[in-house]
């Protein structure tokens, strides 16, 4: 995303707690910052996308975070933190004159790569006209309203399905492998059906059938986003029944495989239990 902004022609200061992520991007223009405060002294708009809700609160809000620094007066959080996160952020930064812009994506790295990421925004209309010709270099900016967390409720959403598809898919490739089927068959027809989804169009074939289970995006972040939604609409008062089951599941995925396993290792937990293998087969 940092590199699409670039190639964009907007200058950045840049900051990570990894110094090669930062040298990567100041060999291709950016600034080297030596904290967010740093950051914040140069940009008068902020870019995070960070794993943990706690990460976010920390950069945000510690003295030598986006809160420390002179010049930032926005800032545009693209990562996964949660509703109730997403409020306490808010109202931090609004004491110090900075409005946050909660602006969780979806799509991958793939969808980063490439600028066609979902772009899910809440945040004041007239925050959102300054933010938007920058997020429209990362992909498709689709506005859910003023209030901050609403755009994390819609992210919440949407990861909740993805785990739900893949958890499911990866019991019913299972149940078809065992009977006899090979998988490439089944994939076939489940696509041409009613039961096509995420997994079975796109994790299936690029991650587990080729048995590389490199989707890029590791089993410990995947189940924060499941637990947070389950959190959520637990909060909420809705009956998260279904979501609670897919949350066991990657838990599952997670004490077997590490917490930096790929979230498609979800179906090597099939494997093991049905007894059987997803690799293609000659018929």
């Amino acid at each position: 995303m940092a590199t699409r902004l670039l190639a964009a022609g907007h200058p950045l200061h840049v900051f990570d707690t990894d110094p090669a992520a930062s040298a990567s991007l100041a060999s291709a223009g950016a600034v080297a910052a030596g904290s967010p405060a740093d950051v914040a002294s140069h940009a008068a708009v902020i870019f995070c996308c960070l794993p943990k809700p706690s990460v976010v609160r920390a950069v945000a809000l510690d003295d030598d975070g986006i809160t420390g620094g002179s010049v930032a007066r926005t800032l545009v959080d693209l990562g996964t933190t949660g509703p109730a996160m997403a409020r306490t952020i808010a109202a931090g930064l609004s004491e110090r004159g900075i409005t946050l812009v909660d602006a969780p994506v979806t799509g991958g790295i793939a969808g980063a790569e490439a600028g066609t990421l979902a772009v899910m925004v809440s945040c004041p209309r007239e925050t959102l006209a300054t933010v938007e010709p920058l997020l429209a270099n990362l992909g498709r900016v689709i506005y859910t309203g003023a209030a901050p967390g609403l755009a994390q409720v819609a992210k919440l959403a949407n990861n909740l399905l993805s785990a739900a598809a893949l958890a499911a898919s990866s019991e019913a490739m299972a149940m078809g492998v065992k009977a006899g089927l090979d998988p490439r068959v089944l994939l076939d027809i489940i696509n041409a059906g009613s039961g096509r989804n995420s997994a079975t169009q796109d994790k299936f074939p690029r991650a587990i059938l080729t048995r590389t289970f490199d989707f890029g995006i590791t089993t410990e972040l995947f189940l924060k986003d499941v637990h947070l939604a389950v959190e959520e609409g637990e909060a909420l008062g809705v009956p998260m029944v279904v979501g609670a089951a897919v949350r066991e599941m990657f838990g599952v995925t997670r004490a077997r495989f590490g917490p930096d396993c790929d979230f498609t290792s979800i179906a090597r937990v099939l494997e093991e239990w049905a007894g059987i293998t997803f690799a293609i087969r000659d018929l």
